[in-house]
C-alpha cells in the first residue's frame, strides 16, 4: 500500500510539472520561472522550451536563466534553439566535450555570444568548418591547435584595423576578411566552442603605457585556463604582450586583466568600444557583461618567463627607438610615440609604442626575443603606408631606429 501511495505522489509531482520545465533541474525551475516571468514575451519563451526535445530544456533553461534582460526580450529563439542543438552535437560527437565537467561545459561552452557582438547564428558554420579538421584528435590539446594554427585560413579572417567595427560578430568579419584584436578573439572563442572546447574572452582596458586596449583568448585544458590568441604562438601562455601583462594593476580597473563569465561573476568586463565618446570614466562602461580578475594570473606568468629566459641565457633585447624623421636623433624633441609590431614569420612576438619627446633619452621600447632570430617590425608613417625593417637579433642587444616621415 505504501508502494502504490508513493507511486501516485510521484506521478502526480509529474503531472504538476509544466512540460517546458521537464528536464530542467528541480533546483533551476524557480530561476527560471522568474526570469520568464521578467521578459515581455514570457509564452514564446516557454513554446521555445516546449519544442525543444526534453534531453535539451536543460541548456535552453541555462540560458534563459542567465541571459542579460534585452536578449531575454529580443534574441531569435531559432537562433538559440539552433545554438543549443549545435552545442549538443559538439558534445557527443567529441570525447574531450564529454568529459568536461557540467559547470564549465554550461558557461564556457554552451553560450551564444560572448560579449556585446551582434547575436548572429555562428555556432551551426563555425561547426562545419573546424569539426572536421578536429575529427581525428586524440585528445584536447590536438584539437586545440588545429583550431588555432587554422582559423586564417580557413575563415579568411585577417588583423587589419580597417574593419567596420570593434566587436565584430563572426558573421561580420567573415564577411569582411578582417577584424582588430576584439573581433579576431570573438572568432576564435566561437570556433573552439563550436567543437567542444571551452574558451573564453580575455583583455584588458588599457596597457599600462595607455596606448589602448587589447583582447584574446582563453582556453581551458587539463582543469587550467591557458592563454592563447588568434595567430597561433608557438607555446600555450607565451604570448607577445607577456612584458606588458607584467605591468597590469590588479586595483585599477582601467589596467587590469579580466576574463568574462556568462553566468556571472564577482566583476564586471570593462567594454571601452562601448564608449561612444571615447572619453567617458571607466565605471559608466556597461556592467552586464560577467568577468573575474585575473590580473594576478598574469603578473605570475610573467614574471616565471622573464626570469627563465634570462637564467637560461637564451634571449637579448630588442630596443627601438621613433624619430620624426630621419637625420635628427639627437634631441628629446626629436623623438615620437610610434606604434611597432614584431614578427618572427607570421608570429607576432612583441608590440608597443615608441618612447615619445618627453622621455628620457635613454627610454626605449624594449622586448626580451630570442636570440640568433630575424626578425621583422612593422610600423605605420606619417602617410599612414605600413613600413617593414628586418632586424637580426644575436647573442647582444640591438638598437633600431624607425622613422615617422
Amino acid at each position: 500500500m505504501r508502494k502504490l501511495f508513493f507511486a501516485l505522489v510521484a506521478l502526480l509531482a509529474v503531472g504538476c510539472t509544466e512540460t517546458y520545465q521537464q528536464g530542467v533541474p528541480a533546483e533551476w525551475r524557480e530561476s527560471l520561472e522568474n526570469a520568464i516571468a521578467s521578459s515581455e514575451r514570457g509564452d514564446e519563451l516557454k513554446a521555445a522550451l516546449e519544442s525543444m526535445d526534453k534531453s535539451q530544456r536543460k541548456d535552453m533553461a541555462y540560458l534563459i536563466i542567465n541571459m542579460p534582460d534585452f536578449d531575454r526580450n529580443g534574441i531569435d529563439l531559432e537562433l538559440l534553439k539552433e545554438n543549443v542543438e549545435y552545442a549538443n552535437i559538439a558534445r557527443e560527437q567529441f570525447a574531450w566535450a564529454q568529459q568536461l565537467p557540467e559547470e564549465v561545459y554550461l558557461c564556457d561552452v554552451l553560450p551564444y555570444a560572448v560579449v556585446d557582438e551582434v547575436r548572429d547564428s555562428w555556432r551551426k558554420e563555425l561547426y562545419a568548418i573546424f569539426a572536421p579538421e578536429v575529427e581525428g584528435c586524440a585528445t584536447m590539446y590536438d584539437a586545440i591547435c588545429a583550431v588555432n594554427a587554422n582559423i586564417p585560413r580557413l575563415t579568411g579572417v585577417d588583423y587589419n584595423t580597417l574593419r567596420e567595427k570593434t566587436n565584430q560578430s563572426p558573421s561580420e568579419s567573415m564577411r569582411q576578411g578582417m577584424a582588430s584584436c576584439t573581433g579576431l578573439s570573438i572568432l576564435l572563442v566561437d570556433a573552439y566552442r563550436a567543437v567542444g572546447i571551452p574558451a573564453r574572452f580575455v583583455g584588458t582596458a588599457s596597457w599600462h603605457d595607455n596606448r589602448g586596449n587589447h583582447s584574446w583568448t582563453e582556453v581551458w585544458l587539463d582543469g587550467e585556463w591557458r592563454v592563447t590568441e588568434y595567430y597561433f604562438p608557438s607555446q600555450l601562455d607565451h604570448l607577445w604582450f607577456m612584458p606588458d601583462a607584467s605591468k597590469a594593476k590588479a586595483d585599477d580597473r582601467t589596467y587590469a586583466i579580466y576574463a568574462t563569465r556568462f553566468a556571472g561573476g564577482d566583476d564586471w568586463f570593462p567594454m571601452v568600444w562601448a564608449d561612444e565618446d571615447e572619453d567617458g570614466p571607466i565605471e559608466e562602461l556597461p556592467k552586464w557583461v560577467g568577468a573575474e580578475n585575473v590580473t594576478q594570473h598574469y603578473i605570475d606568468l610573467a614574471y616565471e618567463q622573464y626570469t627563465r629566459h634570462l637564467e637560461a641565457g637564451t634571449h637579448t633585447f630588442l630596443r627601438i627607438a621613433g624619430y620624426k624623421e630621419q637625420g635628427k636623433t639627437e634631441q628629446s624633441g626629436d623623438r615620437v610615440a610610434m606604434g611597432v609590431d614584431i614578427f618572427r614569420g607570421t608570429e607576432q612576438m612583441g608590440g608597443g609604442l615608441t618612447a615619445g619627446e618627453l622621455r628620457d633619452m635613454n627610454d626605449f621600447f624594449s622586448v626580451l626575443l630570442p636570440k640568433n632570430t630575424e626578425y621583422e617590425l612593422r610600423y605605420y608613417n606619417a602617410a599612414g603606408e605600413l613600413q617593414t625593417q628586418k632586424v637580426t637579433l644575436g647573442e647582444e642587444p640591438v638598437k633600431v631606429d624607425i622613422f615617422l616621415n
